[in-house]
């Protein structure tokens, strides 16, 4: 395995244990703000947070290429909002889906994008390794056995999670076409500012914004802005300028791994028999899906 995607590899987990860690951060967040106006406002915080870092990049004798990806060709700026545009959507669906279905459908339903990216991959024209697959039936049936019941119904909120995640898998392919043709913090930074005005404007025909109320969620807030936001998904853009986008898919579908760990360390969850399994198949696609090659090619 190259340095370079090794990098990418741990990037990548990374930002699943961020984004999982996150997900107390959101339940605890909901119980004072609608779900609109929380999103507006942490991917506001994630825009604003980056704008640091743009600027000492502009100090340190990059200022050519950061101005570049700021102002550059129309391809470039229609990408940026068509990323922003899909995180909008993917964003939105799931966390209003959430309202209306339990948190362990929602994630089983969600990382159905593991399986997702490739097959939408296939499609356009990208290879997809056997090792990929299988690692994908694996974090799926792990996804499966961690989140979901015996009793497994189809709701609006379980539809609106399915929406999302296609909604999903699209912006893994998008980012990961569009992250290498310019700055990813810039990238980052305008696809966070698109979803928090698209968020914002929806917030303020739907849901009652109440200051009090964003105080109470103050702190789910700041990490959801700043962790969630303003690391995780700018780490998610750099690391996929080196990784294949299936397998971020699967490394970024640990994110419900660390989810439950969240909540059993920080909610006093306790994790089942049937939980464990599930998270023992998801790594175990997770490496088989990185490891394939190297596996491969020691048989012969």
């Amino acid at each position: 395995m190259k340095q370079g995607t090794l990098k990418a590899d741990l990037l990548l987990l990374l930002t699943a244990a961020i984004w999982g860690f996150a997900f107390v951060a959101q339940r605890v967040g909901m119980e004072h703000i609608g779900p609109f106006l929380f999103n507006g406002i942490r991917f506001a915080l994630g825009s604003l947070s980056l704008l640091p870092l743009i600027y000492l990049g502009m100090g340190n004798g990059r200022a050519g290429s950061v101005l570049a990806a700021s102002t550059g060709s129309r391809v470039k700026t229609a990408g940026a909002v068509l990323a922003g545009l899909l995180l909008f959507g993917g964003a939105s669906l799931q966390q209003v889906g959430i309202v209306y279905t339990t948190a362990g459908k929602a994630g089983f339903i969600t990382g159905l994008y593991v399986i997702l990216v490739p097959i939408i991959g296939l499609r356009l024209g990208r290879e997809t390794s056997a090792g990929t697959w299988i690692g994908a039936i694996l974090a799926v049936a792990g996804l499966y056995l961690l989140s979901v019941t015996r009793q497994l119904t189809i709701d609006k909120g379980d539809f609106l999670v399915l929406l999302s995640a296609f909604l999903w898998a699209a912006h893994v392919l998008w980012i990961s076409w569009l992250s290498p043709r310019m700055n990813p913090l810039v990238l980052a930074s305008a696809q966070f500012a698109i979803c928090s005005l698209l968020s914002l404007l929806t917030a303020r025909a739907l849901e009652p914004i109440l200051l009090p109320s964003i105080l109470a969620a103050a702190a789910p807030i700041l990490y959801g802005g700043l962790c969630s936001v303003g690391i995780a998904y700018t780490l998610q853009v750099v690391a996929q300028r080196d990784a294949h986008p299936a397998h971020a898919s699967i490394l970024l579908s640990m994110e419900g791994a660390f989810a439950v760990l969240g909540g059993w360390l920080l909610l006093n969850e306790t994790l089942s028999l049937r939980g464990l399994t599930g998270c023992a198949l998801m790594l175990s696609g997770m490496l088989l899906s990185q490891l394939w090659t190297h596996l491969k090619r020691n048989s012969r």
